[in-house]
């Protein structure tokens, strides 16, 4: 509740507890058993900032946070809240809000370019060893070199097969990138799909300015609320999610110095889960940057069960703190009780350590800074109640809400760029064909190689076939004229013996003796004519 510029959370006694508006860069905490109204603080708190004109960002791990969107509504148990508390001017209204949601269902979609997220963030994300995390690096690198934009998932498995088929030609440029490396990183990088990482790797990307938008028709701060009831269901993925988020923050927006009142809040639900098992360095890395991101005008506050679940370096930095009853039921709950107490500036007035134990529902312990900075002491307060719906609103609400907000339309459609998968798929494929055709070409050359010495060979059988025929036919000519030269031979030597036989018969050798008188007497006739004639 708003009170005279400042941020009314609750009331001991007459005694009333605000957050300073220039304090609230200083960080805060908020602490409690499960079920001790942490959310009812948190939801008070984030209604005044709206109302101061401060953007604010909360996470809804249980879907109870729409109804702020909406009036609260007052019974009997809530107007004897306020009577004994003193608060006569309570009003129950909606504030602005804007749905968001990882997923793309429940709000809009929150997406992110892998490229543009931290390295580091990216490797926890994943589940990297330190190892891993140095290879992942690496494929970024070569990925900038070659202006191979790294936006999904899918590009991100892309680059990771492509630097795997080539890792003994980065090796000397950028280092040894061993294939089981590279294998696990695959193996994590399928496993984030399988939880729905790849509905947050994309565009088109947040823009983490639409977090610090003021509503125009109210003037009130947007109340930025991220359905988180199923990614919270992946805590490794949720957690790493906010750290983005933070480094994100600390990354974009410029130095404002201090300011009257803070430029956007933030909210971190479940807090305990982004220091689990959180490497050394990445813990001095968020330390760092929970401290210098005051000078931007950003206010963080931390939601768990305990202040012991904020390691003592963040919580070194957190001024503004609000804690709820705890339960000890053994010695080791107990001594965590009296560190809590310890935290606090003591009031004399009371035990710190049994105030603790024995708060009630809506009520806390509260030390908000001074002016100075410096904590107040501790105070035993009772919690304003919300002026907002607390619960879950209906789909068909949740819709209409997000149809009237001023990102309708801007994210809700993924866009898929030209980026590592497209590049390197064409570079494949254009070296898979350059290959195919060096292949057919070779093949080609072997192929015509192979028919010119097809057709040598038949034209070598050919010409040894016709030589071969050739001889034959010379060989059957001489034969031929052989048998013909023998025939002749026989017929000759026959006709001979015919004729010798002839010659030898008794009647031809008289047919020849009368034939030869016969043609001496011609002869001689002949002969006399002549030498009558000559003499005549």
């Amino acid at each position: 509740m708003l009170k005279d510029g400042k941020i009314l959370v609750g009331k001991s006694g007459d005694k009333e507890l605000f957050i300073l508006p220039q304090m609230a860069n200083r960080h805060g905490l908020i602490t409690g058993a499960t079920g001790s109204g942490k959310t009812i603080t948190l939801k008070v708190m984030a209604e005044s900032f709206s109302e101061m004109g401060v953007p604010v960002f909360l996470s809804d791990i249980k879907g109870d946070l729409a109804g702020t969107c909406l009036p609260g509504e007052t019974s009997e148990k809530l107007e004897s809240r306020l009577k004994g508390i003193g608060i006569t001017d309570f009003k129950y209204k909606g504030f602005p809000v804007v749905f968001w949601d990882v997923f793309g269902k429940d709000g809009h979609p929150v997406r992110a370019k892998i490229e543009d997220i931290d390295p580091v963030i990216l490797s926890r994300m994943l589940g990297l060893s330190e190892v891993q995390e140095g290879v992942l690096a690496l494929a970024m690198r070569i990925a900038r070199d070659k202006n191979m934009p790294v936006i999904d998932l899918k590009d991100l498995r892309t680059l990771l097969n492509y630097v795997g088929e080539k890792r003994q030609e980065y090796t000397i440029s950028y280092g040894n990138m061993s294939a089981q490396s590279i294998g696990s990183i695959q193996r994590s990088v399928i496993q984030l799909e399988d939880q729905g990482g790849n509905k947050f790797f994309g565009e088109p990307e947040l823009d983490i300015n639409d977090f610090l938008k003021i509503d125009n028709a109210t003037g009130n701060g947007n109340i930025n609320i991220l359905h988180a009831v199923e990614l919270f269901k992946q805590p490794n993925l949720y957690a790493t999610f906010m750290l983005w988020l933070l480094s994100t923050l600390n990354n974009t927006l410029p130095e404002v110095g201090d300011l009257d009142k803070p430029k956007v809040v933030f909210f971190f639900d479940e807090a305990h889960l982004l220091f689990n098992e959180l490497p050394g360095y990445m813990l001095t890395k968020i330390t760092q940057i929970v401290k210098l991101i005051r000078s931007k005008g950003i206010g963080l506050f931390f939601i768990s069960q305990t202040p012991n679940d904020i390691p003592n370096e963040i919580l070194a930095q957190l001024s503004n703190k609000v804690q709820h009853t705890l339960r000890a039921y053994t010695p080791a709950d107990q001594k965590i009780v009296k560190a809590v107490a310890d935290s606090f500036r003591t009031n004399p007035e009371f035990d710190t350590a049994e105030a603790i134990l024995g708060l009630g529902t809506g009520e806390a312990l509260i030390s908000f800074a001074t002016e100075k900075g410096d904590p107040n002491i501790v105070e035993k307060a009772t919690i304003l109640p919300p002026q907002s719906n607390m619960g879950s609103i209906e789909m068909p609400m949740r819709l209409m809400m997000m149809s009237r907000s001023p990102f309708y339309g801007k994210y809700d459609d993924a866009v898929d760029s030209e980026s590592a998968y497209e590049q390197i798929t064409e570079e494949v494929t254009a070296k898979a064909e350059e290959e195919k055709a060096a292949k057919e070409e070779a093949e080609r050359i072997k192929r015509e190689e192979a028919e010119k010495k097809q057709a040598e060979k038949e034209a070598k059988e050919k010409e040894k076939a016709e030589l071969a025929a050739q001889k034959q036919k010379e060989k059957e000519e001489k034969e031929a004229e052989k048998a013909k030269k023998e025939k002749e031979r026989e017929e000759a030597k026959k006709k001979k013996e015919e004729e010798k036989a002839k010659a030898n018969n008794p009647v031809n050798k008289l047919g020849k003796k009368v034939a030869n008188k016969a043609a001496n007497k011609v002869i001689d006739k002949g002969l006399n004519k002549l030498f009558k004639n000559l003499f005549k």
